[in-house]
């Protein structure tokens, strides 16, 4: 039964052809809404532990021993999401993005229903690793729908307005955790109440997402917008292995080498901003807790406009090409790193201004490997190519981000922590750009 659920939607036959561009439309933009939606979502149930540190701190924790318990979402996030991709790529995105968002919320509900789960290390740790291996089941189904329903020329585009779910569902925590303590009070609701929120959003997810065209009747979106890559055939439309994928699709792929390695530098700036943000600007900047969850909160809708900006200047200005636009927006990051650093406590306009700046610029960077993934992996393994990405981004950032991050600013205050961040924009625009000139190759823009 779980493996019929799981299977990718069968074929049916194709609706008359004067219904095709009708359906078509109204289906595209109903699964981007779904996906948009339930990746929202997943996020609602992500960072509660991050809102939720400074509460654990004062109840005798370590920054160091929050950081290795938080890094159990980073473990398992990177292996989940390219193991898990590959099962995505052979699974029916619909199902499988609304039963990894279930379990995800049922674990971050169970954290703050029972204390007991937050009364250890070794709990934390797995009760993280746990949420971060259901969290690892949301990227790859929404780059499989991605792949099926929008064509090479519009992803771009396209990839960068869904990539704003991060930010809106990121952005929400914030006040949702504030609303959480209002109505009940303690401060466990930052993990259930989110928890509450994003089963309600799954169902929604589950009522508008699609698997592929076929499965509705429809032609493969190459042949509906008359836009085929190079290289393209029918064999395209046909489910790969996973040995398939692994070997001829994903281990070959020098590129995809490339932009991972890149991104574990890019994830750690973004997690080593991220995860300590509230716990940074009370402790050194001097915010209350409203004023850290509201700066929490702008970080991440900041990333909205730089997003959209950064997916239509490596479409429209780098035609496609997505290594200069990331070195620029990384570039511009550092700077604004260097000012949240050094602006002295107590100017609380300058550090928000400063943290938005980085949630505006980091975001895109994250999107265009994700979109650099997707372009140079066939359709059918676009979630284990992803996945890749998101292994080096967790495992060699985020991960790091969470562990040393701690423990740096134990041992060597801030200061030490914000040096190594620095160090890592510099070190994602040096792998960036490695990829230049075969970036240029690959899309023919020589």
């Amino acid at each position: 039964m779980w493996k019929n659920w799981m299977q990718p939607a069968p074929h049916k036959e194709l609706v008359p052809l004067d219904k095709t561009d009708t359906t078509y439309k109204q289906l595209r933009w109903k699964v981007f809404l779904g996906i948009f939606i339930g990746y929202a979502g997943y996020y609602l149930v992500r960072k509660n532990f991050s809102l939720a540190m400074p509460d654990l701190i004062a109840q005798g924790y370590s920054k160091s021993d929050l950081g290795w318990a938080i890094s159990g979402v980073s473990i398992a996030y990177g292996l989940s999401k390219f193991l898990m991709g590959n099962v995505s790529d052979r699974s029916n995105a619909r199902n499988f993005l609304t039963i990894g968002l279930v379990l995800s919320a049922l674990t971050m509900i169970a954290m703050g229903f029972f204390q007991w789960m937050t009364s250890s290390l070794l709990i934390m740790f797995a009760m993280l690793f746990i949420n971060g291996w259901f969290q690892g089941m949301g990227w790859p189904p929404c780059g499989r729908v991605m792949t099926h329903w929008f064509s090479v020329r519009e992803r771009g585009t396209k990839m960068a307005i869904w990539n704003v779910a991060h930010n809106v569902g990121g952005g929400l925590i914030g006040p949702l955790a504030i609303v959480g303590i209002v109505i009940f009070g303690d401060w466990q609701s930052k993990f259930y109440f989110p928890g509450i929120v994003a089963l309600l959003i799954a169902c929604i997810a589950y009522w508008l997402v699609r698997d592929t065209p076929q499965s509705c009747g429809l032609p493969p979106i190459e042949k509906y917008k008359n836009d085929y890559p190079k290289d393209y055939s029918e064999k395209e439309e046909k489910e790969l292995s996973a040995k398939q994928i692994f070997v001829d699709y994903i281990l070959k792929n020098k590129m995809l080498w490339y932009i991972a390695i890149a991104n574990a530098f890019v994830y750690f700036v973004r997690y080593g901003i991220l995860d300590w943000a509230p716990t940074y600007l009370e402790e050194a900047k001097g915010f209350s807790v409203n004023e850290s969850g509201w700066a929490y909160f702008a970080y991440e809708y900041a990333g909205i406009p730089g997003t959209l900006l950064c997916g239509w200047i490596s479409d429209k200005v780098f035609h496609g090409r997505r290594a200069p636009a990331t070195i620029i927006y990384m570039t511009l990051v550092a700077i604004a790193v260097v000012i949240y650093w050094q602006n002295p406590p107590g100017n609380i306009l300058i550090d928000n201004i400063a943290l938005m700046s980085i949630g505006f610029l980091i975001y895109g960077p994250v999107m265009l490997i994700g979109v650099q993934a997707l372009d140079l992996a066939p359709k059918k393994a676009a979630g284990t190519a992803a996945g890749l990405t998101g292994l080096f981004g967790y495992l060699g950032g985020a991960l790091f981000a969470n562990i040393a991050m701690g423990y740096i600013v134990d041992h060597f205050q801030w200061d030490g922590g914000f040096i190594v961040i620095i160090g890592s924009c510099i070190l994602a625009i040096l792998f960036t750009a490695f990829t230049w000139k075969r970036e240029m190759a690959v899309l023919g823009n020589t």
